[in-house]
């Protein structure tokens, strides 16, 4: 990190709009709703419904879009939709949406539906496999938007061979009002860079009198994601009550360990959220390689217990609210395209506080003499996947 990057995150900051701004470059938009989606089947009625509704276009950005039930509910509704005359732009990650049919592809294509694969796997550059669009965006008539953690696919919904399950934890937000149009502005951006031509589509969002400040932020881009790294760096740094990182996996950097073992020192009140049981071994061994290290600091690192915790949220001091598709490894801040919001405001910082404080109901609380007599086996294994950290 340069020197002028450290003088950015300062501790000595605070959480004020033009220092937000600036770290990211991008703007704040006044007179927005958010609604906060994170119970069952929340989110997918949410776009369902939305999506149903829509009279002009929808467009999707999504990491996977699986065929299988939630996939195909949603593929046929989208279908109906062109064939009703509303223009559907779905965008696409190939690695990880690899395992959907080319048949369930064709028929979208048949049915008027527009597609395009971001981050498609090139002989001439193989490595840039590694990179991916991880964004989870829907917008629809340029009037509802959604975005946070989850995918097109069963586990995320809870629904599998018709029959109910406990879906996955994850949370999401459908925001109204002007940052509706900033961020169809990013989706053109990324349908344009994958060969989908311009789109001249624009919003016609109402602005709420009592609405909410929020800013994008997106990375896709090497530049772009720096700027979400010093975002997240200041928001640390800068926090003097409470920061409460939710994220599904979590492999630290030295400087996100030195970052959240200064905020203890401060006297900040740091509480992470991690899965109990995850859906990458590897992510999830390597990242418990430090919580020896960040228990003794006074870091408090909680298991949530059930379901599979697929969140990615930040707070910080009840004020300043991250929500997207980042997560708190390599693969996310250095390599993948993301896609956040960050909401300044004390009123839904508090919704946030109490959805972190509702999870922790259904998680264990780490103890340092307890974690320091776990298995010799899951010590190798911790042990194992940390050197690989920087490919996780």
């Amino acid at each position: 990190m340069t020197s002028a990057e450290k003088k950015i995150i300062s501790p000595k900051a605070s959480f004020e709009r033009p220092v937000l701004e600036g770290l990211v470059d991008a703007g704040f938009t006044d007179g927005n709703r958010v609604k906060l989606l994170w119970k069952g089947q929340d989110a997918f009625d949410a776009i369902f419904n939305a999506v149903a509704e829509a009279k002009t276009f929808v467009c999707i950005e999504f990491y996977i879009f699986r065929d299988d039930e939630t996939g195909i509910e949603l593929g046929n509704l989208i279908k109906q939709k062109a064939k009703e005359g509303v223009k559907v732009y779905l965008l696409y990650d190939h690695f990880g949406s690899f395992t959907t049919t080319k048949s369930f592809w064709s028929e979208l294509k048949e049915a008027g539906v527009e597609l395009r694969a971001s981050r498609p796997f090139k002989w001439a550059a193989p490595f840039d496999y590694l990179i991916r669009d991880h964004k989870k965006l829907i917008i629809v008539d340029g009037v509802n938007a959604f975005t946070g953690g989850l995918n097109i696919a069963n586990e995320y919904r809870g629904f599998k061979f018709r029959r109910r399950r406990k879906a996955w934890r994850d949370t999401a937000v459908l925001v109204k009002g002007p940052v509706v149009a900033a961020l169809l502005e990013l989706f053109k951006k990324s349908w344009a860079a994958w060969g989908g031509g311009e789109l001249h589509w624009e919003c016609k969002a109402e602005v709420f009198s009592e609405g909410l400040p929020i800013i994008p932020i997106f990375a896709s881009s090497s530049k772009g994601r720096k700027r979400m790294r010093k975002l997240l760096y200041y928001s640390i740094n800068s926090a003097r009550e409470s920061i409460y990182l939710t994220t599904a996996y979590f492999v630290p950097s030295r400087m996100m360990l030195r970052s959240l073992e200064e905020a203890v020192k401060r006297g900040v009140k740091v509480s992470l959220l991690v899965p109990g049981k995850s859906d990458v071994l590897a992510a999830y061994y390597a990242g418990r390689a430090f919580f020896s290290r960040l228990l003794k600091a006074g870091v408090e690192i909680y298991n949530y217990e059930g379901e599979i915790l697929h969140a990615k949220t930040f707070l910080f001091d009840c004020c300043f609210s991250i929500v997207g598709s980042a997560n708190l490894d390599f693969q996310s801040l250095r390599r993948n395209d993301e896609g956040n919001v960050g909401i300044l405001d004390n009123g839904f910082g508090r919704q946030m506080e109490e959805v972190f404080y509702e999870d922790l109901r259904s998680s264990i609380k780490l103890d340092i003499e307890e974690w320091s007599n776990r298995p010799y086996s899951a010590r190798m294994l911790e042990r194992l996947f940390a050197i690989f950290r920087r490919r996780l």
